[in-house]
């Protein structure tokens, strides 16, 4: 399964009237860089850009940020995320975070996919 993983993945989430895209490239040399657009409910946009290493357990996806918007994360708060996850096919997957009881989708898109 670890080989379904690499390449771009889209999640697009709303709400409370925020809009959330985001694109998550996964390299197979286990590298990943996330881009994310955010539009808050009066209209304004945001970007950001982050990345680290990625690595698949067999049941999580795991990704441990190494930058944050091009600057490295805090030594005493480095940011990990992990998420169980089930492909419904072989382009999409589901992950559950059951740290914080969080589901998200995601899609293979093109990697010429913009935000």
């Amino acid at each position: 399964m670890a080989g379904r993983l690499p390449g771009t993945w889209l999640r697009e989430h709303v709400e409370r009237g925020v809009r959330s895209r985001r694109l998550l490239h996964l390299e197979p040399r286990g590298t990943f860089r996330e881009q994310v657009r955010i539009v808050s409910p009066s209209g304004e946009v945001s970007h950001h850009e982050h990345a680290g290493f990625w690595f698949y357990d067999g049941t999580n996806l795991k990704r441990k940020y190494t930058l944050m918007n091009g600057q490295p994360p805090s030594r005493l708060n480095l940011p990990f995320a992990t998420f169980e996850i089930r492909f419904e096919s072989r382009d999409e997957f589901v992950g559950t975070d059951h740290v914080h009881r969080n589901t998200v989708r995601y899609e293979r898109v093109s990697p010429e996919t913009e935000l």
